[in-house]
């Protein structure tokens, strides 16, 4: 099984030394993030607008408290920069399109894994107001509750060699395409020929694109349940790929392959005539409890607390498909240390080793962990633009500030957590060398605590699993 990237924490007295990591490699950092910046030069029509963007992603990689247009301006700009700063997201006539493909194959250089896998997601950010494109009052699932909020389906990349985004969709709910929000639409300027799709639809035209560009190599294409419970979304993906979904408990399934028959007569009334599927399908969360099935505890990796452990059933079932039986698939299901059970199917072929099923599971969370970090560290859901430029912008700037900090991780051999890199990326900012230093002495310090706890973690779960 391949280990995703940052497996387990390392830590050697010489670790610093071996990896290049010194006050001037820290320093260095603004002129490699300046000739990462330029890779994007080409999209800009005008010096001031590759000006704007370069601030606005060194903005978003910055100590700042809220990355957000005015506190980004002020803080490179002067109050100035404020208004030219919000025109250009929102107005200025550059190649955004050219900078995501640029994007997307510069992650591709750096991820591509020909057991790799293409993950699909939705990302909301709940919102007060009523005018910023797309708010509405919906599910949010950031707050797992109906609340006023801007949907994002995101897609993703997974595999042995690091993760990333790669696109993204805004949703736009039924009623933005009524007369009455017409004006809305206008002053959020959402282009005309835009019409309204499903979630899942916009997730299907994205993985297209990003296949269709011929940058990824893949084996899998991830989801959760609100996409691989839907049948069209499934028969909607490109062939050639394995699907490994999420699904809900109350999924129904069947263990065997059921026949059309006769119900038994009961002795009152007319015979039956009607034939009907004899067994009945069974919920997933059936199997999970049924003990002729047993648990099989799974090593799925290594993890920053030791090995990534689970007890795992898998078998084949058959598919049931608006109460018909359907093609047979794998049923995956996990019950995690904490008790929490996620069950997942797959359209991989039959004979396929279990532990390529393992190696699938752990492709799945990766998303995820963008999202967080994106959030947490790159201002993700900060932005305060009501446009649909706007939006996707700040999206893409977002992507390329996070693919920045990969990269500078696979610069000091992997061995940095994305925190632990942002941090030496915001104190490279300040140019001091006194500051350098102490991020550096609590680097190396974390650095051997987190591997110590990391061993104590390891020798507790080696004996718990026997």
């Amino acid at each position: 099984m391949a280990v995703m990237m940052l497996g387990q924490p390392d830590w050697s007295p010489d670790l610093l030394e071996r990896i290049g990591l010194d006050t001037s490699a820290v320093e260095q950092l603004l002129t490699l993030l300046d000739d990462y910046l330029a890779y994007f030069q080409e999209c800009y029509q005008r010096c001031e607008q590759r000006h704007h963007g370069e601030v606005y992603v060194k903005g978003l990689l910055s100590n700042l408290d809220r990355k957000s247009i005015e506190p980004i301006a002020l803080a490179f700009d002067g109050e100035k920069g404020v208004r030219p700063t919000q025109l250009f997201l929102q107005r200025s006539p550059w190649d955004d399109e050219k900078m995501l493909y640029l994007y997307q194959q510069r992650v591709a250089s750096q991820v591509n894994d020909p057991n790799g896998m293409l993950t699909v997601d939705g990302s909301d950010m709940p919102k007060k107001g009523s005018h910023s494109v797309g708010v509405a009052r919906q599910y949010c699932g950031t707050e797992g509750k109906t609340d006023n909020c801007q949907a994002g389906v995101f897609i993703g990349y997974s595999g042995a060699q690091g993760y990333g985004l790669l696109d993204r969709r805004l949703y736009l709910p039924k009623k933005w395409f009524t007369e009455e929000y017409r004006d809305k639409r206008i002053q959020c300027g959402v282009p005309e020929d835009v019409v309204f799709a499903t979630k899942n639809q916009l997730a299907i035209e994205m993985i297209d694109k990003a296949l269709a560009s011929g940058n990824f190599h893949a084996r899998w294409i991830g989801c959760d349940a609100a996409f691989s419970s839907d049948q069209k979304f499934r028969g909607s993906l490109p062939p050639g790929y394995w699907l490994f979904g999420d699904v809900r408990a109350t999924q129904l399934v069947w263990r065997t392959r059921p026949e059309w028959v006769r119900p038994e007569y009961s002795g009152c009334g007319r015979p039956p005539t009607k034939l009907v599927l004899s067994p009945a399908p069974v919920s997933v969360e059936s199997i999970a409890k049924d003990d002729t099935l047993p648990w099989e505890t799974v090593n799925l990796g290594e993890g920053a607390k030791g090995p990534i452990m689970a007890k795992v059933k898998c078998c084949r079932v058959i598919e049931c498909v608006d109460g018909q039986p359907g093609g047979e698939i794998w049923l995956y299901i996990r019950e995690y240390e904490n008790g929490r059970i996620k069950y997942s199917i797959s359209d991989a072929p039959a004979d396929l080793p279990r532990a390529e099923l393992d190696h699938a599971a752990t492709l799945r969370w990766p998303i995820e962990q963008c999202f967080e970090e994106c959030k947490d560290c790159l201002g993700m859901d900060e932005y305060e633009m009501r446009s649909w430029n706007g939006w996707y912008r700040h999206m893409l700037f977002v992507f390329i500030a996070h693919l920045f900090t990969l990269e500078i991780r696979i610069r000091f051999q992997k061995k940095l957590t994305m925190p632990q890199a942002y941090r030496l990326i915001r104190v490279a900012f300040t140019q001091d060398p006194a500051q350098i230093r102490k991020a550096i002495a609590d680097l190396k310090y974390y650095l051997k605590r987190n591997h110590v706890a990391y061993q104590s973690h390891r020798k507790r779960k080696l004996m718990d699993s026997g």
